[in-house]
């Protein structure tokens, strides 16, 4: 316990009215003296210093700056607090720093709230409608059926999903984003969103874009016209939970862990659901759906072309390769060289398992007929991988050991990868980054780490280090060097991000810009330029947070109420389509989970 010796003469200081000494002076403040008459003060003695010297002189030295906030605020020293919060302002501005490129507010138009009573619900629904109403006339209006859930990106367009609608925006170099789409309310909250800003040909037009929502096993489908009015397209069912919602070229898919897979062909406007192995990982490359399964198989399905079997009309599903230990396949990334659209035969893919292990398999012209071949093993990793990406120039991979990243660097001849000299290791480092237990901190699909970036340039992660926070840091994937930190201009807690590049204006020589966009709990939108960040990031050489950055943070949160990624991403993925199913209730459990949270907090404040 830390004591400070205080004495009770007064001529030499600064009287200061309500402070902690006018208070103890004056005996409203019970005391505790030693034979000599000083007063023992359970602070740090060396903070104390300062805080007597204040009162005496009113100088402070700038090396206190940033140590004396909690100090003079205990002591009630109005004075101080102010110039403290001048001096740390001073490089903060509520218009944000170089990088910050815009901000969009809450959509203007408020739902109707459903906590309304209704004269003929049920007994026991009109208890929990007094019972919630009360709460929120205690707490104030309910503030997370507002905040930004997840946000995706497509082209000049991104859509930002709420509890129970989407909102899609559109730029322009002349008027900047404007909100062109914003769809009916739900009665469910949405677990995954996806964007395609360019529908190509087919009987929905060139012009008309579509988005789309999911919640539990429900998928609900638009299509946005040029003026900004929607259709809905559709409402399908997977039967199971919806864990990843996306579009390859105009056709929607949906797939779950289960081993379910449903797609939507544009053309037709059929769904169909298709059962495969259960599913662990996936990705894209050109009109084909590539799936890593817990048999240790990846497989392949040509959705552009829509084949079906002619025997049974299922979806043609094809076995590309299977893992020589037959170990779950966790994570997957597929590169098409620049080879590819010339022979169609030019292909590689990285993939993780569940026991750690890395490997890369190629299909090179060489290889036709025989399938990929298996090009490189790492087995560094002692935790399931859970994301791998790449690239021309790297290969990264991040494992549940909270997010421990090991990248190497990658030869190429010719754009194919090389073994003179091969992959060599280049680094390892953490993306630390705890989630709330209880959602209130944002869902899980609209704070992925990443990576974010095309593949043929420099890549990034974006870490969130606690739930509660209004910083953000953006770190090369390639080596964890910190680009930049970027802090809510208005102070607001971050509960999503995506990094996404818009395309450059019609000028000749317009090159595209990557931003950085992040969701707040207020249900606003702050844009942040990633093109300027990476041009003078050469400048800074720090990896992420420092100790003194993460204690902060931490400081910030309660550990109790977070977790680290789960060690297994099977389990993951369980927990993630039970949650799905647990979230797919109606409104006024999603409120008393969201008021029974701040209720928790407030008790914890006044204990």
């Amino acid at each position: 316990m830390y004591e400070s010796r205080f004495s009770t003469s007064r001529q030499t200081l600064t009287w200061v009215p309500d402070s902690f000494f006018s208070s103890l002076l004056s005996g409203r403040i019970s005391t505790l003296k030693d034979e000599t008459g000083a007063i023992f003060i359970d602070r740090d003695p060396s903070l104390f210093a300062p805080i007597l010297n204040f009162l005496r002189t009113k100088e402070l030295h700038p090396r206190y700056v940033h140590l004396l906030m909690h100090e003079a605020e205990f002591y009630g020293i109005t004075p101080l607090v102010r110039k403290l919060q001048l001096c740390d302002e001073l490089d903060r501005s509520s218009c944000g720093n170089v990088l910050f490129n815009g901000y969009l507010p809450p959509p203007g138009t408020r739902r109707q709230s459903s906590l309304s009573s209704d004269t003929e619900a049920p007994e026991h629904k009109v208890i929990l409608n007094t019972f919630l109403n009360h709460v929120i006339c205690c707490l104030g209006p309910v503030s997370d059926p507002g905040m930004v859930r997840i946000i995706c990106g497509h082209h000049n367009w991104i859509a930002v999903a709420y509890a129970q609608f989407v909102v899609c925006y559109r730029v322009k170099e002349s008027t900047g984003w404007q909100q062109v789409f914003t769809s009916p309310q739900l009665d469910w909250v949405i677990d995954r969103v996806a964007l395609n800003a360019k529908v190509m040909g087919g009987s929905l037009g060139d012009n008309d874009k579509m988005v789309a929502v999911a919640s539990g096993t429900e998928i609900i489908l638009w299509a946005i016209c040029p003026d900004g009015n929607g259709s809905e397209i559709g409402v399908f069912s997977l039967n199971v939970p919806v864990e990843a919602l996306f579009f390859v070229g105009n056709q929607l898919i949906a797939t779950s862990h289960t081993g379910k897979v449903g797609v939507w062909n544009a053309v037709t406007k059929h769904w169909q659901n298709q059962d495969v192995v259960p599913i662990n990982s996936y990705d894209t490359a050109g009109s084909f759906l590539i799936l890593g399964c817990n048999n240790g198989s990846i497989y392949y399905i040509d959705v552009q072309k829509f084949p079906l079997r002619m025997k049974d009309n299922d979806l043609l599903v094809t076995e590309l390769y299977r893992d020589p230990t037959e170990d779950a396949i966790t994570a997957l990334s597929v590169y098409l060289t620049p080879k590819t659209s010339d022979s169609g035969n030019w292909i590689e893919i990285a993939y993780g398992t569940s026991s750690g292990t890395v490997r890369v398999i190629v299909q090179h012209p060489e290889t036709v007929g025989s399938g990929p071949q298996l090009f490189q093993t790492f087995s560094v990793h002692r935790s399931p991988v859970t994301k791998i990406m790449l690239s021309e120039k790297h290969l990264i991979s991040v494992c549940a050991d909270n997010n421990h990243v090991r990248t190497w660097t990658v030869t190429r001849f010719r754009g194919m990868i090389s073994t003179q000299p091969g992959s060599t290791p280049l680094t390892s480092f953490k993306i630390l980054s705890l989630d709330d237990i209880d959602g209130h901190g944002g869902c899980a699909a609209g704070t992925e780490i990443g990576p974010y970036g095309e593949r043929d340039e420099q890549q990034v992660f974006i870490q969130r280090v606690v739930p509660d926070t209004d910083k953000l840091y953006v770190r090369l994937s390639s080596n964890g060097k910190r680009v930049c930190e970027v802090r809510s201009v208005d102070g607001t807690s971050i509960t999503a991000f995506v990094v996404h590049e818009c395309e450059g204006s019609s000028r000749i020589g317009s090159r595209p810009r990557r931003y950085l966009f992040s969701g707040h709990s207020n249900g606003s939108i702050q844009t942040w330029d990633l093109t300027t960040a990476m041009e003078i990031a050469g400048k800074v050489d720090i990896k992420g947070p420092t100790e003194e950055e993460l204690l902060e943070l931490l400081d910030q949160c309660d550990l109790a109420l977070t977790r680290t990624p789960d060690m297994s991403p099977a389990a993951s993925l369980t927990h993630s389509s039970r949650n799905s199913m647990c979230r797919y209730t109606h409104l006024q459990s999603y409120t008393l989970k969201t008021h029974a949270h701040k209720i928790t907090r407030t008790v914890k404040i006044l204990q």
